[in-house]
């Protein structure tokens, strides 16, 4: 059976494009913030409103910050699809190891107590099934220091948007945009490691169904038997 087992190199390619997206966005978001918070630390002088470059710079971010939010959602949605691609192929080569049923899939990533820990199990499942029988191991440091990653970009200065929109003073607003851009650069960081991840993993378990594939039987003719 395992010989028709197809690693999803395509959709690992999906992936890879839907976090590279959402980073590159990020990085002008944060741009554009650091932009707006430069033209609050100086002193702006007042204007028509069409003329006003913290305008300007202000639209350009909330732009930015609305297409980096629905950008984050596709990538999320393209890892989950990857992601049950892969549990196909960790199924045959070792189903017993998979500890969690396929809606895990789903639920794992917004209930509230299991999304701190539910996909990473699907990981550290997958990792384990592209190892050698002997060598079954769940967990690795790539994979642990990803997924605190992921934690802290997902829970540090979450409010900060929040808190930029509620700032009345100069000086407010200036200190939710360092949180903001110190936020996105957390983000851009788990977005990096979720693409190492899964090309990682992606090879591993592409070589790990190369060797559970039994040798072709040679006929004496010289032509391949299956």
């Amino acid at each position: 059976m395992a010989e028709a087992v197809r690693v999803p190199r395509g959709q690992a390619r999906f992936a890879s494009a839907a976090l590279a997206v959402f980073a590159v966005v990020t990085v002008a978001a944060g741009l554009a913030a650091w932009h707006k918070y430069q033209l609050l630390a100086g002193s702006l002088a007042p204007g028509p409103y069409v003329d006003n470059p913290l305008v300007e710079v202000d639209t350009y971010f909330r732009n930015l910050m609305g297409w980096r939010t629905g950008l984050l959602l596709a990538a999320l949605l393209q890892f989950s699809i990857w992601l049950a691609d892969m549990r196909e192929v960790a199924d045959v080569l070792w189903r017993q190891g998979q500890r969690r049923h396929r809606a895990w899939l789903v639920f794992g990533w917004v209930i509230p107590v299991a999304q701190l820990f539910i996909p990473k199990m699907f990981i550290n499942d997958l990792w384990a099934a592209s190892r050698p029988k002997s060598q079954r191991r769940r967990g690795h440091p790539l994979l642990t220091a990803w997924w605190l990653s992921v934690l802290v970009a997902a829970n540090a200065y979450n409010d900060a948007p929040k808190a930029l929109k509620k700032a009345v003073t100069a000086s407010q607003a200036r200190h939710a945009l360092r949180q903001i851009m110190f936020s996105d650069g957390l983000d851009i960081c788990a977005a990096a490691l979720s693409v190492v991840v899964v090309w990682q993993l992606i090879r591993r378990l592409e070589s790990a169904t190369l060797t559970a594939m039994p040798p072709a039987e040679v006929c004496p003719t010289g032509q391949a038997k299956s």
